[in-house]
């Protein structure tokens, strides 16, 4: 990263009021009658209800809606670990993210703990504030055990979206890469580069989706993994191979994919140069990709090639999924974020890039270039988290129905087009001008 985004960045975050979000009231507060309402003595109806009937508090408050941000800065971006307070602003935009691009509340908490049963026991003792728990970079092989236990003891959503945010965009792409190179998933050859929570969760989902484990090789910092190690987690040992390819370049050498989730510039002209007909080039690290947009595309003209940037066409980013994950999860109260709602996320994401045009904008025709929906598109909201929703009453783990999807589906793309606040010079940039950028749809279109 630049200096100057360095500068630009520090400067964003701490200009006027410190940080990226605040809370704000819901309902009238002006008068005594109001505030008698909102507080004593009017809180004791509420709180009764609740204590009789615990789903009440779905009716009568916003845990519904909120969702919690937990990290303990453990895996930090590409940082490492740097501990629970300087997660913070990362938790924060997380939480950003969440309520522009689907009006779900989020709160950061930040946890000074990296004993995971430790970590474990404060997240179930705070689970009562909130319909869904996000965790976030927390390291691996901890972050499985913490997942795992956490979805056993709570009845709510509870997701690591380093894990599966990551691999329902990647999974979506990939899908869409291979309709383009014209391939079935269940013959290709997929090098994988990386072997932590992100790339773990996507061998699991592309394995789901019918890909071979035996025509999957990962690579960690150590070489490949294999079954000749002896040095492998529980996690790494479920995808440990027969292969002799001991070097990345070998592994390549034939490979119809290359998904990168690692570190980078570790790509090489050969390596690519030596991959098969119309390969398919995911260099997902980020701010370096494992090798530049522009060389591979020189290297390799036929090639399909995605970033996690976005400079870049086809990016793949995590916030395709998470925001519509949990939002398809909360409408229906679900009691966890399971497979089927997963899949469902996938193909719809898929789908949306699919469309002839995106959102009306011509220059974005689905193609090389054009593989996965922009973070921007409005579609994604309603297309996304009606998926998941269905997918969630389907599989058994809803607790609500939805008896009207074009209802739903308009109040969806309500909640999209919410306008928040903001200070008053970027309203006045904004002003006589619209700035819903080249995405927005009318809702009868939908």
């Amino acid at each position: 990263m630049s200096k100057d985004i360095d500068y630009e960045a520090l400067k964003y975050h701490s200009s006027k009021r410190p940080g990226k979000t605040e809370i704000v009231p819901t309902k009238p507060y002006k008068t005594a009658e109001k505030l008698a309402l909102a507080y004593s003595p009017g809180v004791a109806a509420p709180a009764k209800g609740i204590s009789k009937d615990r789903w009440n508090a779905y009716k009568y408050t916003n845990k519904g809606n909120l969702v919690a941000v937990i990290s303990n800065g453990s895996s930090l971006l590409g940082l490492g670990n740097r501990g629970a307070l300087a997660s913070k602003p990362v938790m924060e935009g997380k939480a950003m993210l969440f309520k522009v691009y689907a009006d779900i509340d989020a709160f950061d908490i930040e946890i000074a703990e990296e004993e995971p049963d430790k970590l474990i026991d404060i997240v179930q003792a705070m689970a009562p504030t909130f319909g869904a728990i996000n965790l976030e970079d927390i390291k691996a092989p901890e972050c499985f055990y913490i997942e795992n236990r956490l979805r056993t003891l709570l009845g709510i959503p509870v997701m690591h979206d380093d894990q599966h945010g990551t691999a329902v965009a990647v999974a979506a792409a990939l899908t869409n890469a291979l309709h383009i190179a014209n391939k079935n998933i269940a013959d290709i050859r997929i090098v994988i580069s990386g072997a932590g929570a992100a790339a773990i969760s996507t061998v699991r989902i592309l394995t789901k989706r019918g890909a071979a484990k035996e025509n999957i090789i990962m690579f960690d910092s150590r070489g490949a993994i294999t079954t000749r190690r002896n040095d492998l987690t529980e996690a790494k040992k479920e995808f440990a191979t027969e292969s002799r390819a001991s070097t990345l370049a070998e592994a390549l050498n034939g490979a119809d994919a290359f998904i990168g989730l690692s570190v980078g510039n570790i790509l090489t002209s050969d390596s690519i140069s030596r991959m098969a007909d119309t390969p398919i080039i995911f260099a997902l690290s980020n701010p370096t990709p494992e090798i530049d947009y522009n060389i591979a595309l020189l290297l390799r003209p036929d090639a399909i090639v995605a970033t996690g940037r976005s400079d870049y066409p086809n990016q793949i980013n995590n916030v395709l999924a998470f925001p519509y994950l949990f939002r398809g999860a909360l409408d229906v109260l679900a009691t966890t974020i399971n497979d089927a709602m997963e899949q469902a996320a996938i193909d719809a994401i898929a789908t949306v890039a699919r469309t002839t045009e995106q959102a009306g904008n011509r220059k974005e025709r689905f193609g090389k270039e054009n593989i996965i929906p922009h973070p921007g598109d409005p579609r994604l909201i309603t297309e996304v988290s009606s998926a998941v929703a269905r997918a969630a009453i389907e599989s058994g783990v809803a607790r609500r129905t939805i008896n009207d999807w074009n209802h739903y589906r308009r109040e969806l793309l309500t909640r999209r087009e919410r306008d928040f606040k903001l200070d008053n010079e970027t309203q006045e940039k904004i002003k006589g001008r619209n700035h819903r950028r080249r995405y927005s749809i009318h809702r009868n279109k939908l």
